[in-house]
């Protein structure tokens, strides 16, 4: 290898492990906050949002705001979800996404379709359907849960949207997660005070102190 390839293979090699440090350090700070449906990953987001407000205007919950100076300047003005208080009511047209023009807040792309309006598969698309994204991550905590205890409950069943995230062992909930988008609307709908459902960022789950 030349010198100077040395030192360009050494430089990218910098720039690529700087770059994972800030990546490991922004994913590290969100662990504090809710992002609005569909963000980018964390960095992206953070390099996209404009700070515009547009999301946080769209949502018809008023369940986005702003994050204050506090959280740092990195997210300072960026928007997230007030899950601990309210609930996101999954929106069919998801305004607050609609609203974001610099796309830090984008659906993914539908799936592919041929000229005759169908999929790889060969079955017909009608109106695209997009699932609901993971916002937070839901837990039941049984020592406050009333049906761990005696009484029967059933109100965060009922508040449920989404086929399957609950599940039920007799009178007892439990969250399955391999459904559960983490909307929150089980915990509004929780009747102990504290509230035996628990909301986490999905940053609580995959980082590291």
């Amino acid at each position: 290898m030349s010198r100077r390839a040395f030192f360009r293979f050494s430089g990218r090699k910098i720039v690529e492990k700087a770059g994972q440090a800030l990546d490991e350090t922004v994913r590290h700070d969100a662990r504090r906050w809710f992002r609005p449906p569909f963000a980018r990953d964390e960095l992206t987001f953070l390099t996209t949002c404009t700070r515009c407000q547009a999301c946080i205007d769209a949502c018809p919950e008023g369940l986005i705001f702003r994050l204050p100076v506090s959280v740092g300047v990195r997210a300072a003005g960026t928007p997230a979800l007030d899950l601990r208080n309210r609930a996101c009511a999954l929106c069919t047209d998801w305004p607050c996404v609609a609203a974001c023009e610099p796309h830090a807040l984008r659906l993914p792309d539908p799936p592919e379709e041929d000229a005759t309006g169908a999929d790889p598969a060969g079955t017909e698309v009608a109106d695209h359907d997009m699932p609901a994204p993971a916002l937070a991550v839901v837990s039941i905590d049984v020592s406050t849960c009333l049906p761990y205890h005696g009484p029967e409950c059933g109100a965060c069943g009922t508040a449920c949207p989404i086929p399957g995230a609950l599940r039920w062992d007799g009178p007892r909930p439990r969250v399955d997660m391999a459904h559960c988008v983490g909307c929150g609307q089980c915990r509004v709908a929780c009747i102990t005070e504290p509230k035996a459902i628990d909301v986490r960022t999905i940053h609580a789950r995959t980082s590291t102190p």
